[in-house]
């Protein structure tokens, strides 16, 4: 069992900037600008309204085709997800993650999580130290899983980190977007930068000039209570045996009860929480 590690450096960076406190990583030798807004585009973004279920197939399939599309041609998609909107795009396609990051006003130094459709593809896209049972326990859900990349990724996806938040949303159309899509998906929360998280599409229409679609699934959660809109917890388990909180978002009791108590994993003292 490896010991904690110190809550310095590269991983202390990467763990300030995924919650928005800190300009960017130490030692990284990248220039931690702040890319702001490009003026407002015309005529904006289509709006697609989601059926209510997947059974609706037609409005669903269309839906999902659209976005698809967008998403192959290098655009930046809004998407319901099971905690927040979401900016979604191709994380293969650099062009599209500068483009999700001018869209924002975000520093170059904040990473994006990668957006999965199954718990099989984790492994393909990180160096897996837990068990899968853990894994299976944790995804779909609010969780975004913290593991050391693998190769596969694209090299342009978050450069100033061996590390990458994978998020597999309890969120269906989610699901079935990605595995139609075929690939991973670059994904971020859908406001500008500092800006309060977004429960309904109304609330980050300053975004939607520099989107090509927007889907709309209704409103997510209670608009009114700000325990809505803490977004995923964001957990590090690059270390084996052990884990970090780095966002305690919406779910942090019922995850660290599962790392705990059944996994028997223990809390880094040193990380960041």
């Amino acid at each position: 069992m490896s010991p904690a590690r110190p809550c310095t450096g590269l991983r202390a960076a990467v763990a300030a900037a995924s919650m928005g406190l800190s300009d960017g990583p130490a030692g990284s030798g990248r220039t931690c600008r702040l890319l702001r807004p490009p003026p407002p585009a015309a005529p904006g973004a289509r709006l697609l309204r989601l059926p209510g279920c997947a059974s609706e197939r037609a409005g669903w399939t269309e839906a999902l085709r659209a976005a698809v599309a967008e998403l192959r041609a290098g655009a930046v998609v809004a998407v319901p997800t099971d905690t927040l909107y979401g900016l979604a795009c191709s994380a293969s396609c650099s062009a599209a993650l500068d483009a999700v990051y001018r869209a924002k006003g975000r520093s170059e130094a904040k990473p994006l999580a990668v957006c999965l459709g199954r718990v099989a593809d984790v492994y393909r896209y990180c160096r897996v130290r837990v068990p899968k049972e853990l894994l299976e326990d944790l995804l779909p859900g609010p969780v975004t899983l913290v593991m050391e990349r693998s190769n596969e990724l694209n090299k342009d996806l978050n450069p100033f980190t061996p590390l990458v938040g994978i998020r597999i949303p309890d969120h269906a159309f989610m699901q079935d977007l990605v595995q139609m899509f075929g690939g991973p998906l670059a994904l971020t929360s859908a406001n500008l930068s500092s800006q309060a998280s977004s429960l309904n599409v109304e609330e980050f229409q300053d975004l939607w000039p520099h989107l090509s679609l927007v889907i709309d699934g209704g409103p997510i959660g209670d608009s009114q209570s700000p325990e809505c809109r803490l977004g995923s917890t964001v957990v590090d388990l690059s270390v084996p045996g052990k884990f970090g909180i780095i966002r305690p978002g919406c779910a942090l009791e019922k995850t660290t009860a599962i790392l705990q108590q059944k996994y028997r994993l223990l809390p880094s003292q040193g990380f960041c929480s």
